[in-house]
């Protein structure tokens, strides 16, 4: 493995499966695959909002850019998939809440479904170290 490259696992099932990272550093970028609203065993936001989803899948995102040496601060590029456009408001509040100051280029797309069916949001960031 090159040493530039830096791999960060995280406690998707699908890792292995798929073979991909939660997130991989190289020099000063982070990029955080797509992150769903899971917790540690498997469930998803009790009450399925999309809020609570959104707020779920910006915490993975951020414990993975810890482990990579970044933080939210540093994000510059957002996408937000959607199952569907009435859930734009809730998870766009979220995200204005953790970027208004930083503001990233941000896209939010509304697809036809999520690899699980209990998502309504899913999240996906990079980051430029050093920057925040």
């Amino acid at each position: 493995m090159r040493t530039d490259r830096q791999l960060i696992a995280g406690t998707s099932p699908f890792e292995a499966t798929i073979g991909f990272s939660r997130a991989v550093r190289v020099g000063d970028r982070v990029f955080v695959s797509g992150t769903g609203p899971v917790w540690p065993d498997g469930t998803v936001a009790a009450d399925a909002q999309a809020q609570a989803q959104a707020r779920r899948c910006f915490e993975l995102i951020g414990a993975a850019l810890t482990q990579a040496g970044a933080s939210l601060h540093d994000v510059t590029r957002t996408r937000m998939f959607l199952t569907g456009a009435q859930h734009a408001a809730a998870v766009g509040a979220v995200h204005r809440e953790l970027f208004a100051a930083i503001r990233p280029a941000a896209t939010m797309v509304v697809v036809a479904g999520l690899l699980d069916q209990r998502w309504v949001v899913e999240v996906e960031a990079e980051a430029t170290i050093g920057i925040g």
